[in-house]
């Protein structure tokens, strides 16, 4: 059962006053202070009772609530001390809860072990699913490095600012295309579940965002270490967007490999103007072991 209640802005600030702090720029924290958004993207992620959830930002908890009451376990992620002091006492009587404070992120790269093992062993073989209001500053990230360290996650249910919701949806030729937008759509089902306005958040951005929904899908691409060389790839693919895919494969495929993708690919073509199959197909031919 999910709790009725959600925090108020004003229990929020409540809290935040009570521990001496604000908002803090540098953690990208932006709270979700509409009731009605914040079930929204708790129920999107159709939890059940055997889900393990990652939760990355858990703030003062009003999502961590939700989930906490839905969801088998919880693997809830906090960088600011102060919140994830806060929060121990708050869940100290949820069994079905683990707080892991620190950085979600070992680097730009890369996961926290940490976290890797946590949420590993709290889904136990079975299914679990990010449900997060990601904070600004590590939403791509987080997104693509879940898709090859954590391949338990098979769902992600997240709010991000609408220019990367943009980025995920993106169509070959536009100024949005790139890596995350091949990478993603190439490996999930999207699915854009609401849009949510700056004014749902405390303190209010600057910007628009949205809800998302993702759905690992079928795919011929491989597990977890294809996908990570594909990663790799499609960033390096991309690295200088005006220059041809000559000059870009060139530097990062030896010449087998570059024959092999000249059979396929016109490459006096810049990399954005290549389709999601396009990309899966040269990847396939190319670093990616039959």
């Amino acid at each position: 059962m999910m709790a009725e209640h959600v925090q108020t802005k004003t229990e929020i600030r409540e809290v935040l006053a009570g521990l001496g702090i604000g908002p803090q720029k540098r953690f990208g924290q932006h709270f979700l202070i509409d009731g009605n958004l914040m079930r929204r993207l708790a129920a999107s992620a159709e939890l059940h009772a055997g889900d393990a959830v990652l939760e990355v930002g858990c703030g003062t908890g009003g999502l961590t609530d939700l989930l906490v009451g839905a969801a088998r376990a919880v693997v809830g992620v906090e960088i600011d001390r102060a919140l994830a002091a806060w929060l121990r006492g708050r869940f100290a009587e949820r069994p079905n809860f683990r707080l892991i404070e620190g950085d979600v992120l070992r680097r730009k790269s890369s996961l926290s072990a940490e976290v890797i093992e946590a949420v590993t062993e709290a889904a136990g073989g079975g299914r679990a699913v990010l449900v997060a209001n990601l904070p600004y500053n590590v939403a791509t990230p987080v997104l693509m490095n879940l898709l090859h360290e954590l391949p338990v996650v098979r769902r992600f249910c997240f709010t991000v600012q609408s220019d990367v919701a943009d980025r995920i949806e993106a169509s070959a030729g536009s100024k949005a295309y790139g890596p995350l937008s091949v990478a993603l759509q190439a490996l999930t089902d999207i699915r854009r579940v609401a849009r949510v306005p700056a004014s749902a958040f405390w303190p209010a951005p600057q910007v628009e965002s949205a809800m998302l929904r993702l759905d690992l899908g079928e795919h011929s691409l491989g597990g977890p270490e294809q996908i990570a060389r594909l990663l790799t790839f499609l960033r390096d693919a991309f690295h200088h967007r005006r220059k041809t895919l000559r000059f870009n494969l060139g530097r990062i495929l030896a010449e087998a490999q570059l024959a092999a993708a000249e059979e396929r690919i016109d490459l006096t073509r810049r990399p954005e103007t290549l389709s999601v199959e396009e990309w899966t197909d040269l990847a396939q031919r190319t670093v990616l072991p039959a």
